[in-house]
């Protein structure tokens, strides 16, 4: 047998109405070319589908059976016609995401979020590893992205690298907050709030400290930024933080009115990927999270421009 998804929808709708000339109308087609069609799927089912009597037009026994199976397969394809739109649109399947530590309570939560509205069949994995964990997880296609600190390039990873300013935190109520930039000079000595000892952007501040001739005086050493914003907050240091951290911190109105975000001078500049794998086809719905990710990013840089750029004349971002 050789008959067509067509035919069999015209079947069911003629079945329906009774009549060749209403299925016609119901399908978009000439009477004649339903009743070819009807014709056609006979000659390859090998009985009679209707019969006439008095200008009627009869189902037969087998006709109802027939249909029975029909109804089975026309409602599968439906259903498939509607995952295929949902899939279409990015309202379903899995989206399994890896976020560094800094953007994995704040900054990654509101972009997923914004992203699920009116997607409630899609499936999020979120999870929060280190830097170095989260490429493996890439390049083993273990994640679908990734959202990590700038990796050195492999084959096995597609990344897309940024480029974000790190700024100054200092405690609101402190006299340099009323500075447009913070420089070493303006630190010298002062207790300041780290991340480990080998981590670039504490190599980076201390070497920025130790060419100003300016004592780096490491009083908290953490694994992560956010404990940090709650001792500046509380007067015990200051910070040099990256981007997404001072970022989150202003979305949070509680620390709003602790904490002042500063440019700090020299620059100093932490990199910042989005990863997928580089030996797997990304999906639809990966490929829109990765534009609305990169989106959010720029959004991100825009603002801290604005918020910044009105207390010192200097370009937060640097030129590409």
């Amino acid at each position: 047998m050789n008959f067509s998804i067509r035919q069999i929808f015209t079947f069911r709708e003629v079945m329906r109405s009774g009549s060749i000339s209403q299925a016609a109308r119901t399908v978009g087609r000439t009477q004649p070319a339903v009743s070819t069609m009807i014709s056609t799927l006979e000659g390859e089912l090998g009985f009679s589908l209707f019969v006439r009597e008095q200008g009627k037009l009869i189902p037969t026994p087998e006709a109802r059976f027939f249909l029975e199976e029909c109804e089975t397969v026309l409602e599968r394809i439906e259903r498939i016609e509607r995952t295929v739109s949902k899939i279409r649109s990015h309202e379903a399947g899995k989206l399994r995401v890896a976020c560094h530590p800094a953007a994995s309570g704040l900054f990654m939560p509101r972009i997923l979020t914004d992203f699920l509205q009116g997607k409630d069949e899609l499936e999020v994995s979120l999870i929060m590893r280190s830097s170095d964990v989260i490429e493996d997880l890439i390049a083993s296609q273990q994640f679908d992205i990734g959202f990590a600190e700038t990796p050195a390039p492999r084959p096995s990873v597609r990344q897309m690298d940024f480029d974000l300013e790190c700024v100054c935190v200092v405690p609101a109520s402190d006299p340099l907050a009323q500075a447009a930039e913070i420089t070493p000079q303006d630190l010298d000595g002062k207790p300041m709030a780290v991340l480990f000892e080998k981590h670039p952007l504490t190599v980076q501040t201390e070497a920025a400290f130790h060419r100003s001739g300016c004592g780096f005086h490491k009083r908290l050493e953490l694994r992560t930024w956010a404990p940090g914003l709650q001792f500046v907050a509380a007067g015990m240091c200051y910070m040099i933080c990256d981007m997404i951290t001072a970022y989150s911190s202003l979305q949070q109105r509680q620390t709003k009115t602790e904490l002042a975000i500063r440019r700090f001078r020299p620059r100093i500049g932490t990199g910042v990927s989005i990863l997928t794998p580089g030996y797997a086809t990304q999906s639809l719905t990966s490929k829109a999270f990765t534009a609305q990710l990169c989106s959010s990013i720029e959004n991100m840089q825009a603002e801290m421009e604005t918020c910044l750029g009105q207390q010192a004349g200097v370009p937060l971002v640097p030129p590409h």
